[in-house]
């Protein structure tokens, strides 16, 4: 298998978690690379998800900023995780349900490109409509879950970096479909009307009337840009698609495209953001929560 055909997504989430453990030490690159015995290009290059890295040298970066045993297991798992046609993450697979793949791509995102067909993103989610949206889950897990996921949410309002540009087109069923009591789902639309008026932040509602395109027949699915890093690699795009029994990562240019077609196809067919704010005051009306 050549470099080319390989995957690129482990990589990246283990270079991002190798990153952390030396900033959360208050280590420098240069500094760390020294007492590794590394050039700091190689360092630069492996927290980068620029190159291969061995699960000896992922044990030697752990043991240096004292990383739980049970981390460093993920993290080596993640050093030996490579794919041709992308990158399968099976939930119960090698690693552990905390270890969060998907939310360190979306952190170093610099543009979140999301269309979903049945629920708000888990973005947008308000507590209580996320617990229920999770209410297939064991309560402790639950909680685990919609923790974390509502902790994601930090980067919409974080400074530095600055926020991703975060693009969503949401099917009208989204909007309607009960998720708990109907007061939930009221302040689930509120919510929603708040986050999209966020520079950054740019809602589109494609209607029942719209029809079938490719991004309809695509499914729900997240296409992630990134800001080019300072390796000698291109900091290449992803795909991502989540089901009941894991998640999908594509990073291959013929499979992204696949994605980026999908995402064309609604723009004839799509709400612009004035019209989608007005049919989602136009719901909430309807149902007799609108608070005019």
């Amino acid at each position: 298998m050549t470099e080319g055909a390989v995957s690129g997504v482990p990589r990246r989430v283990l270079g991002r978690a190798l990153r952390e453990l030396r900033t959360g030490a208050g280590a420098t690159l240069d500094g760390a690379a020294e007492s590794l015995g590394w050039s700091r290009s190689r360092m630069s290059r492996i927290e980068g998800g620029g190159g291969r890295v061995r699960g000896a040298d992922v044990r030697a970066v752990c043991e240096r900023y004292d990383a739980s045993p049970e981390l460093t297991a993920a993290l080596v798992t993640l050093a030996g995780e490579d794919g041709s046609a992308g990158w399968w993450h099976a939930h119960g697979g090698p690693l552990p349900a905390w270890f969060d793949v998907y939310a360190g791509l979306e952190a170093d995102a610099c543009r979140l490109r999301e269309y979903q067909n049945g629920l708000i993103p888990a973005l947008f989610q308000i507590h209580e409509y996320a617990l229920r949206a999770e209410g297939r889950l064991p309560a402790g897990e639950r909680d685990r879950v919609v923790g974390a996921r509502l902790a994601r949410q930090a980067l919409l309002r974080r400074t530095l970096p600055a926020p991703p540009q975060v693009e969503v087109v949401l099917s009208e069923a989204a909007l309607v479909r009960a998720v708990g009591d109907p007061a939930i789902g009221a302040d689930q639309l509120r919510h929603l009307l708040e986050v999209g008026l966020l520079p950054h932040v740019s809602i589109r509602v494609l209607p029942f009337a719209a029809g079938v395109c490719a991004g309809v027949l695509a499914g729900s699915f997240v296409l992630l840009d990134f800001s080019p890093g300072d390796g000698a690699e291109p900091a290449l795009p992803v795909a991502y698609q989540e089901s009941a029994v894991g998640a999908l990562y594509l990073d291959g240019p013929r499979e992204v495209a696949v994605f980026e077609r999908a995402w064309a196809s609604f723009d004839p067919l799509v709400l612009d953001p004035d019209q989608s704010r007005i049919l989602i005051e136009m719901i909430l009306k309807e149902a007799g929560h609108d608070q005019s």
